[in-house]
């Protein structure tokens, strides 16, 4: 029997270094291994006076392979900064004391969860509990004196035999795994722990937590409604597993432990916040309309959870999070325009204003619009000061500050020791016109060192995941390396994508994949029209949304020299009733079950016009991932085999869906895509062709 090969990470040398771009000054280029060198800001926190920064310094660390976490101060003033906590493993979900005086972390202690409390004038730490399970992000009560968290609380699973005692020594199977649970496994997770997240108070002081919610489907996010009542998140409906997306805002009485609802309709509420002075809840959600996407809108209501008013009805802008300013007379928000991800101030009656449009930067492998925010909680004056992560085409995120509006003042520098002296690709913004129904596209193109506009430059289309998410013109270590071997790489926000209103977004509702491949092939002709690229040296990829479009691309068309599906959906059945999210994808990417519309699921699956596929297409997938499980990659794998279409299967061992989740991952997804790419480069075979006959001569 012929032996197939299914070729995993450690076996693709050939693909990993095959005829990528080298001119001998690799000091210069941005290599694989500069992945290692790299570091971001994440989650920037404003003391309550506005003195001082906490944020999280992530870097690459090359002997475990993973991205590690310290916490560092910013002293807002002089710019001043050094090292917070360190060296105590991963820290993160760092919050300030009401006073500024102490501050509550997330991080590890011996390979267990800790959660630990720092005095800021001593840098004393201490641990304030002995958890057996990992703790949700603390929060401080008004006064100071408490802090609530959510932690799972386990239960029993089920079980209908009990197996007898093995022998001392013996090594038997191990025991049955029974599930009862709709989610019983999750992507980054795994299989799931048995239990319920619920809400636990402590003091300040530590000691042991109390559980103060026991519903039987749990609670989350906790929030502080003055000292004696915490708002929570859940969904308590006998059939909670069936909406996946249903949640309600609850207050918990500490005393009674009596838990009321505060919002009752159809259709997810979350995030609540309450004002400075108590008198008010603002909160997100949205009135469920069973579309694939809604945009979430920004209410506020009254603490007994009357008094409910939408403050974002007018602007078509889907909000992400929030925060009160100091005086509490606005919030701030944070939203994503036309390709930028935006904070803008949001005041009680409504009007909503933009303040800066440069945070960003924390994805650090594709040019994802992601960033955080927090805003000084007692600094006076009216104007917010505002920390937050400041994102930028050549660099990954950085702290900046800013008070009012405008861009901000930045703090940090954390990457001018590894890209100082790298070319980079240059980014540049384009706006087509689609050739389905003339709607303008944008997208960005990112031109690697050299470049002119010859029409003899590969080019990579890298199609984003979601599919309702956004790109914007955000550093992307991924993008670099193409760019870095010469690539000219161009990605887009096709209908579908966020930022661009609900109407934009809901175009491909009951309709995905669909009209976006028209979209992005639009941008592909652009390019071509602009001589950016030979149409002969053309390839495609793209990840989760992303490789559903890709392999939708090469049964629709034979343009692209080669292409790389990553982690896609192939077949909408299997998807629907295997994946973690199973339940939304057939509520409301379908509004149907298979069984009822099967026709309706193979359309719109890649697998229905496989037969069509010329293009050769490596297929790559974690082998952990729970989100488009391994089986879906290995459809289209099989698929292509049998029909003798050039095709290779990449299974990431470990890997869940963020399959670049460690810098050696993303390092060799990005190259193995490119070595398979150049294997079917015209130029590179002409080249490699030369090469070989000079050498025989």
């Amino acid at each position: 029997m012929k032996t197939r090969h299914i070729l995993a990470l450690c076996c693709l040398p050939s693909f990993a270094t095959a005829g990528l771009a080298s001119d001998g000054n690799d000091a210069r280029r941005f290599t694989a291994e500069r992945v290692f060198d790299l570091e971001y800001a994440d989650d920037p926190q404003i003391s309550p006076d506005g003195s001082a920064i906490v944020y999280a310094r992530k870097s690459m660390d090359r002997f475990t392979d993973q991205v590690v976490s310290d916490l560092w101060t910013i002293d807002t003033r002089s710019g001043s900064q050094r090292p917070l906590v360190s060296g105590e493993g991963s820290s993160s979900s760092v919050r300030w004391s009401p006073d500024g005086k102490r501050l509550v972390y997330l991080t590890t202690t011996n390979g267990k969860p800790d959660l630990r409390l720092r005095y800021q004038d001593s840098g004393v730490s201490f641990s304030l509990a002995q958890l057996e399970q990992g703790p949700g992000a603390p929060v401080w009560s008004p006064d100071g004196k408490s802090i609530a968290f959510s932690m799972l609380v386990p239960d029993e699973r089920a079980s209908f035999a009990k197996p007898p005692k093995s022998p001392e020594g013996a090594d038997w199977a191990k025991p049955v795994r029974i599930v009862d649970d709709l989610v019983f496994r999750f992507d980054g997770a795994g299989y799931l722990a048995k239990g319920k997240t619920q809400i636990f108070t402590l003091s300040a002081e530590g000691g042991t937590p109390q559980q103060v919610t026991h519903g039987k489907n749990g609670f989350d996010t906790p929030q502080w409604l003055g000292n004696d009542a915490l708002l929570v998140t859940g969904n308590q409906a006998e059939d909670a597993d069936l909406d996946p997306i249903e949640s309600e805002i609850y207050r918990v009485d500490l005393e009674s432990e009596t838990v009321s609802p505060l919002t009752q309709r159809d259709g997810p509420d979350f995030a609540a916040i309450v004002s400075p002075n108590g008198s008010r809840i603002a909160y997100l959600g949205y009135d469920d309309q069973l579309k694939s996407y809604q945009h979430t809108d920004v209410y506020v209501m009254e603490p007994d959870g009357s008094g409910v008013q939408n403050l974002t009805a007018g602007f078509d802008r889907s909000i992400g999070s929030i925060a009160w300013r100091a005086d509490g007379r606005a919030l701030i928000g944070q939203t994503e325009v036309d390709g930028m991800l935006t904070l803008v101030s949001i005041d009680l009656s409504g009007n909503v204003r933009t303040l800066l449009s440069d945070i960003g930067g924390t994805s650090l492998g594709r040019p994802y619009a992601s960033g955080s925010f927090s805003v000084a909680s007692k600094a006076g004056g009216g104007s917010p000061i505002i920390a937050y992560t400041k994102g930028s085409s050549d660099r990954p995120a950085e702290v900046a500050i800013t008070r009012g509006s405008g861009n901000g003042r930045q703090l940090t520098l954390l990457n001018e020791d590894a890209l100082g002296r790298i070319d980079l690709a240059r980014i540049e913004e384009i706006k087509v016109t689609s050739s389905h129904d003339g709607r303008e596209i944008e997208a960005w193109v990112a031109l690697p060192p050299g470049f002119r506009p010859d029409g003899s430059f590969p080019m990579i289309l890298e199609i984003h995941g979601g599919p309702n998410t956004m790109y914007g013109p955000y550093f992307a270590a991924e993008i670099q390396r193409y760019a870095a071997e010469g690539y000219v790489t161009v990605y887009a926000n096709p209908r579908g994508s966020t930022g661009y209103g609900e109407e934009f977004a809901q175009l491909i509702d009951l309709d995905y994949p669909g009209h976006d491949h028209d979209d992005l092939m639009s941008v592909v002709d652009a390019l071509l029209a602009k001589n950016y690229a030979s149409k002969d040296r053309l390839f495609i990829t793209g990840g989760s949304g992303g490789g559903v479009l890709t392999a939708w691309a090469v049964g629709k068309t034979d343009r692209f020299a080669a292409a790389a599906t990553v982690k896609p959906v192939i077949n909408w059945t299997s998807m629907a009733l295997a994946g973690d999210i199973a339940r939304f994808v057939s509520r409301h990417w379908f509004r149907a079950q298979p069984w009822e519309q099967p026709q309706e699921y193979w359309r719109r699956s890649p697998i229905s016009i496989v037969n069509n596929v010329r293009t050769p297409t490596m297929v790559m997938v974690g082998e952990a991932d729970w989100r488009t499980p391994a089986w879906e990659a290995e459809q289209f794998y099989t698929a292509l085999k049998v029909q003798n279409v050039d095709t290779v299967l990449v299974r990431v061992p470990g890997a869940s869906h963020l399959i670049a989740r460690r810098p050696s991952q993303l390092i060799a997804k990005v190259d193995n895509i490119m070595g398979w790419f150049a294997k079917y480069d015209p130029a590179r075979k002409n080249e490699t062709g030369d090469q070989s006959a000079q050498e025989e001569q």
